[in-house]
This record gives C-alpha cells, structure tokens and sequence, in this order.
C-alpha cells in the first residue's frame, strides 16, 4: 500500500491537480457517509483519488499560470512532454495506464472510467451508484473549489467555449447536463443530506484526512 501524497510525488502531479482529486474524493467521502445503503467506499475514494492521473497532457499550462508556482512554467512543461513521452497524447488512456502501474483492481478503473463530462449519459444510464458518486463528486469540484452542479455547468461553459478539440465537437451539451442533474437526483434519494451541505469548509475538513489515505493493490 502506499499513501496517496507518494504517489503523487512520484508521478509529479501539480499541485493544483493533487489538490482537485483530494477535494473531488472528499465530496465522494461525504456523500458515502450520508448513505445507509451499501457502498463500495473504499473503491470509489481510490478512484476519485487517481482519476486525472494524466490530466496535465491536456492542460494549457498558461491557463492558470499562478498554479505553476513555484517552479515555474519549463519545469512543468517538460514534466508535460515526459507523460506524453511515456503515455502518450490521451489523459484518460495515461490515466488508466498509471491506474494500472499502481496495480489498481479493474472495478477501480471502471469508476475511474466513468468520471468525465462525456460520460454523464453514460454514467446515469448504467445505474450503478458508486460510478454516479464518483462522476457527480467530480462535477461538484471547480479550480477553486466546490461549486453547485449549476455553477459547474456555467463554469465549464465559459471555460471550454473557446476549445476546438475534435471529441468535444460530438459533445450534446443538454443531453450531458440533463443527466448530470439526473446522477444529483438518484445519488441523494439514498442520503440524508441536501446537494447544498456539501460546502467548501466541509470538504477542506476531510481533505485533511483524504492525505493520509493508502491506496491499495488488488
């Protein structure tokens, strides 16, 4: 087993990317706590807590260029090209490749395989709570922290109206969102808390207690 923080180091993830997964786990952790039904908790925070791996091969590392300090932008890009290197140019193939160093059981990746705005459909349609639990902890998270999935859809809006990539073209924005509210409305018939417990002081209270999680091989 190995604690989360190492892993981390050792796949040098920007701090800001570490700082996500850890909040986007916290929200799981909270949402599998307000839940008597039952979870695979153990299963869906590894998942939440790996599921960008391999993000920093699609990120514009000028986007946020304050989250590149204190190293600095040559540092990271060549962090960037080194994953390309070994990874290749898809983040989720990168991902579920390192998923797979860390010797990551195959349910595990299945969650991970399950987060990400194109997925939603997919996701809502399966049915499987713990996949909803740890895409809709996903979509609960922006670069600042936790927004309402209504204030996430309007981020992603301003964020990715400009970008061209060829897979976001075949993207039904409505279709995506519709089911995004579809995951909020079936993950918390089952809990006994409201969308809007989940606050940013709450989720930085756990983050806390997220870092010293092991995660462990299958």
């Amino acid at each position: 087993m190995q604690r989360i923080e190492t892993i981390y180091e050792q796949y040098k993830i920007m701090p800001n990317l570490g700082q996500h997964q850890f909040r986007v786990a916290s929200v799981a952790w909270i949402i599998c706590d307000s839940i008597s039904k039952p979870l695979n908790k153990e299963g869906i925070l590894t998942a939440c807590l790996l599921h960008d791996m391999g993000n920093i091969i699609k990120f514009d590392l000028n986007y946020f260029p304050q989250f590149l300090e204190p190293k600095g932008l040559e540092y990271w890009q060549q962090i960037k090209n080194e994953y390309i290197e070994k990874y290749g140019t898809n983040e989720h193939v990168a991902t579920k490749k390192i998923c797979e160093e860390l010797g990551i059981g195959k349910l595990e990746i299945d969650y991970v395989d399950a987060i990400g705005f194109s997925h939603l459909k997919d996701t809502f349609e399966d049915g499987s709570l713990e996949k909803m639990i740890c895409s809709y902890a996903d979509h609960r998270v922006g670069p600042h922290g936790v927004l309402s999935v209504e204030e996430r859809l309007a981020d992603g809006k301003i964020r990715y109206s400009g970008r061209t990539d060829k897979h976001m073209n075949t993207w039904d924005w409505d279709v995506l969102a519709q089911a995004l509210r579809g995951i909020e409305q079936k993950i918390f018939v089952y809990s006994s808390i409201q969308p809007e417990s989940i606050t940013n002081e709450l989720v930085e209270k756990h983050v806390l207690e997220i870092k010293h999680i092991a995660v462990a091989k299958k």
